[in-house]
């Protein structure tokens, strides 16, 4: 007996389908569309009203790198720089000894926080400058003997007045990061047989210094637009000079202005610093370091040139 087999009703040759591919269609975010479009407009704005402003923009080139101009940036620079100096080494003396068990040195310490904390910088500075109402002569025997008047110079002021009231600031940032610290690290240090000052140098601060830089940074940033008040006791940095160009050159708007931009221009290359100051602090707190600014230009640019849907 023969069977035919019908070949058309056999298994098919081809594979069976698989299940669709799901197409992932992101979410839109019209909001931010919308917020942009916002922030773009209120931006034009501002920019036309002062663009139609009775204001010579041409005076800011001008004078932009001027001698004088320049000469008052150096001296922002320099007494930004120095101020901080004495402000770090103060606080971190004032923050041990706040931190001390005894009870002088730690009501010394604290007083002191308590009295530049609480009296504003700029009745600090015409203080230090008029103490000659108060003292006539400065006498330190052998060393050095004069009229207050002649030993209270404008820049002796200015780095008295900013520097130790930066002291009394620093002060509570350096026993916020030196109490960040695990106590165990001082007692393990201890029974390895280091000083207190050595366990300070050595164990406490490197750790203490990832808490520590972070809010330095912004009180060096503080410190720089801070020197603005300096022109009270005659002292010309870069503020008191452009208000000087501003009256002679009867454009006193548009110096001001040129001010503003100088304090914007440092105070973006102080910020970049503290970046990049904060990223090698954070090496033994993070697994992974964040990108630089460059890397993540670098990665956007990278993320642009990929095909869509596939990889790089």
């Amino acid at each position: 007996m023969t069977v035919d087999i019908d070949k058309t009703t056999g298994p098919s040759d081809t594979p069976p389908a698989g299940p669709e591919a799901i197409k992932a269609v992101p979410v839109r975010h019209y909001g931010r569309y919308v917020s942009a479009v916002v922030a773009l407009a209120l931006l034009g704005a501002i920019i036309y009203a002062f663009s139609q402003g009775d204001i010579n923009w041409d005076a800011i080139p001008n004078y932009f790198f001027d001698d004088r101009v320049l000469r008052g940036v150096g001296k922002t620079l320099l007494i930004t720089v120095v101020a901080m100096v004495i402000g770090i080494v103060g606080g971190i003396v004032l923050a041990v000894m706040r931190l001390s068990k005894n009870p002088v040195t730690s009501a010394i310490a604290w007083f002191y926080i308590w009295f530049f904390r609480g009296t504003p910088v700029l009745v600090q500075l015409v203080v230090w400058f008029n103490l000659g109402l108060v003292f006539d002569y400065i006498n330190l025997g052998p060393i050095y003997k004069d009229e207050w008047s002649q030993f209270m110079t404008p820049i002796l002021a200015v780095l008295l007045g900013l520097g130790l009231n930066e002291a009394a600031y620093m002060a509570e940032i350096c026993r916020a990061g030196l109490l960040s610290v695990d106590e165990g690290q001082t007692e393990a240090s201890h029974a390895l047989g280091m000083s207190h000052a050595k366990t300070l140098r050595r164990i406490v601060i490197p750790q203490a210094m990832r808490v520590i830089v972070p809010p330095t940074g912004n009180e060096v940033i503080n410190m720089l637009k801070t020197t603005s008040l300096v022109s009270v006791v005659q002292y010309s940095e870069l503020f008191r000079v452009a208000q000087d160009i501003g009256q002679t050159s009867g454009a006193p708007a548009e110096m001001l202005f040129l001010a503003a931009a100088w304090y914007l221009l440092l105070t973006s290359v102080f910020s970049v610093g503290q970046y990049y100051l904060e990223r090698y602090y954070a090496k033994g707190s993070t697994r992974q370091l964040p990108p630089t600014p460059w890397q993540k230009v670098k990665a956007n640019m990278l993320s642009l040139g990929r095909p869509k849907g596939g990889m790089a």
